[in-house]
């Protein structure tokens, strides 16, 4: 079957991949659609370590072709959404409802692939999506209504769980206060929405490429802006709200440095592992905090039912966010894509 691999040089669509059978509590997808999400490219750029060779992708959705012992939630047909949290469901994070905290899920790929001559390869983020055929946790397979198309659907596994969840799960933003985003891009524009959803009363929108702004309104920004100063012209005591979208560790002192009293700058790009980032301490003692945010402090087998309720109501945008749609085979012309900022959402299709 046909797969992007990364063997720690450069990524390459193969024919030749092969993937075993289920065990006890797994999950056998026939992946639809995947979207190619920037965390896939930090992969390929080293920004974040992962042990090679790899399938890549963690963003699908795609129909159940076959199911381990004890999977009783789905079964062979159902349209699934892939979530990329392979939690154990029994540990003390789990039990509180924090799946995304759950030891078990984080750092530890198996290697159900294989290719001829008996080379294995590992998943990434417990998923690798970006396969004809994938294994996952049947924790991570979540039904969603056959009438949601599945390249939309693909998109909910990482970039609306990420962006909306880290508005209404991690940040709660409340009715009537005031959002920034610092960057436009795919996690950004599901903030957007996220923050709309939530009835934010000023969302901010900051970019630096101005082609991006008919997209961020649609999506719910209330102004759209070139720099982070130029949002404090419009939020002069500060935002109640900063998310930085983006990974860039100067990005991060700028939404710190945006804050109002009581404010909360939620990190959600991803700087390469070593670096660091600086800021007044003094600038915090008005209550205000600094927060990391994984997954979107998601859980999905609720949150993935929730987010595709408000799809079918008209609430959240799904369609909107693919920019364009490439066979498999063009994953190079995709990634060039993406890496330049030319796509919101580039979905890989099978």
């Amino acid at each position: 079957m046909r797969g992007v691999v990364f063997d720690g040089t450069e990524p390459r669509v193969v024919d030749d991949l092969e993937i075993r059978d289920p065990g006890p509590g797994e999950v056998l997808v026939r992946v639809a659609a995947a979207g190619l999400c920037h965390s896939d490219l930090s992969v390929i750029d080293g920004t974040i370590p992962f042990p090679v060779p790899v399938v890549l992708g963690h963003e699908g959705a795609g129909v159940v072709e076959a199911v381990g012992p004890g999977v009783g939630h789905v079964t062979p047909g159902d349209h699934v959404a892939l979530s990329t949290l392979a939690n154990c469901g029994t540990c003390p994070d789990c039990d509180r409802g924090r799946p995304t905290m759950c030891r078990a899920a984080i750092g530890r790929p198996s290697r159900p692939f294989s290719r001829p001559g008996g080379e294995r390869l590992f998943n990434f983020a417990s998923n690798s999506a970006f396969a004809e055929r994938t294994l996952v946790k049947a924790v991570q397979a979540v039904k969603i209504p056959e009438q949601i198309p599945l390249t939309s659907a693909a998109l909910i596994g990482c970039g609306v769980l990420t962006g909306i969840g880290a508005v209404l799960n991690r940040a709660r933003v409340d009715r009537g206060e005031s959002v920034v985003v610092i960057g436009a891009g795919g996690i950004g524009l599901n903030v957007l929405q996220g923050a709309r959803i939530a009835a934010a009363s000023t969302v901010v929108a900051v970019d630096s490429n101005p082609a991006k702004e008919p997209l961020a309104r649609h999506f719910g920004a209330t102004h759209f802006v070139p720099s982070a100063e130029a949002a404090r012209e419009i939020l002069p005591s500060g935002a109640d709200h900063v998310f930085e979208c983006v990974g860039s560790t100067q990005l991060i002192r700028q939404a710190v440095d945006l804050l109002d009293r009581h404010g909360q700058a939620v990190l959600l790009g991803v700087p390469p592992a070593d670096a660091e980032a600086s800021f007044q301490v003094s600038s915090l003692y008005l209550d205000k905090s600094i927060l990391g945010c994984r997954y979107g402090s998601s859980r999905p087998q609720r949150d993935i039912a929730v987010y595709a309720d408000l799809y079918r109501r008209g609430r959240l945008l799904l369609d909107e966010l693919i920019t364009r749609r490439y066979p498999v085979e063009d994953f190079a012309k995709a990634a060039d894509d993406a890496h330049h900022g030319r796509v919101a959402r580039a979905v890989l299709t099978f």
